[in-house]
């Protein structure tokens, strides 16, 4: 059985390597430390850390201006909160003036389970993918959480990193590359191209391996870096294959599925093929999220891999 670890708290690891890294590193909490796991960069680095309180508009405009004499801020909360609430204030004080802040969302999907609608955020993908300058990453894994905070520290634009609650499947280790704008080839595969971000990934992963006992070889691109996406390993496998699935933990208007859409749309990937039959996007359609456990929330959307090998068998027949 796979190892369990959250992103969030590989995020929390990684921050503070990113401080020991670089005394320019700063963090910021609305009063959310423990859950968004900047304690650990807290207790290291107490002269570097602000608690703001429940003000998560106050939270990204103090660290765009702590951005703008120097530093680089990292400002957690929920995304529900950050940046389902602060949506206007990361526009108009960091993206729009260019500003390295880089805004933590965490607890983002269903994986919320009891909190319900109103704190499983959804539609952040969406919001953050619009904005101009901004850079949208959302970790597979705990390990790679680590990896996203170091390279956000070093990278001079806007960052939205996308976190979950719950523990789930690590699949990459120490040595496997991580860097901004790219996307992996986990395993390659002739019939069907399942793209994932996030913990999605670890589905695909094993849904690889179920449609292989039907004969059915799947290629597996985990796809961390949402916005700017990596055109060339994702239009390369494409056209290999010629049948698209993309999954992800958010709503499928407006998120990742779309944002894969219109990239194989504008490049003719379809050509004169009817893209009905050839692409299909796994996530939450239309729809608010509700109380439940995590598992019974996945499954009740459809964010499983039973779900993944369904679609798969359905787009090849």
């Amino acid at each position: 059985m796979a190892e369990l670890d959250s992103t969030r708290a590989g995020f929390g690891r990684g921050l503070v390597a990113a401080g020991e890294k670089g005394k320019r590193v700063v963090a910021l909490a609305a009063d959310l430390v423990e859950s968004v796991q900047m304690h650990l960069f807290a207790e290291k680095f107490p002269e570097r850390f602000v608690e703001v309180g429940i003000a998560e508009q106050n939270l990204v405009t103090i660290a765009s201006g702590m951005a703008h004499v120097g530093f680089i801020p990292f400002a957690g909360s929920y995304a529900a909160f950050s940046p389902g609430r602060n949506w206007e204030q990361i526009r108009t004080t960091i993206a729009l003036n260019n500003q390295p802040v880089k805004i933590i969302g965490s607890h983002a999907g269903l994986n919320v389970g009891p909190d319900g609608a109103t704190h499983q955020m959804l539609e952040d993908i969406a919001l953050m993918r619009v904005m101009p300058n901004m850079v949208v990453i959302a970790p597979g894994d705990a390990i790679e959480a680590e990896k996203v905070a170091l390279a956000c520290a070093a990278d001079e634009r806007p960052n939205y990193i996308r976190l979950t609650r719950e523990k789930s499947p690590i699949f990459s280790d120490a040595d496997a590359p991580f860097e901004i704008g790219k996307a992996y080839v986990l395993r390659e595969g002739r019939d069907v191209s399942i793209f994932a971000t996030g913990t999605m990934t670890a589905l695909a992963l094993a849904a690889a391996e179920e449609l292989l006992s039907q004969n059915i070889s799947a290629e597996i691109i985990h796809v961390p870096t949402i916005k700017p996406l990596d055109a060339d390993t994702i239009l390369t496998s494409a056209q290999k294959t010629g049948h698209i699935i993309t999954i992800e933990e958010h709503q499928i208007a407006g998120g990742f599925g779309s944002a894969i859409a219109e990239l194989l749309i504008e490049n003719n990937t379809f050509a004169r093929n009817d893209p009905a039959k050839k692409f299909r996007r796994i996530g939450v359609d239309d729809q608010f999220g509700q109380s439940g456990t995590a598992a019974e929330l996945l499954e009740h959307y459809g964010l499983t891999t039973e779900n993944i090998i369904k679609i798969a068998t359905e787009l090849l027949k």
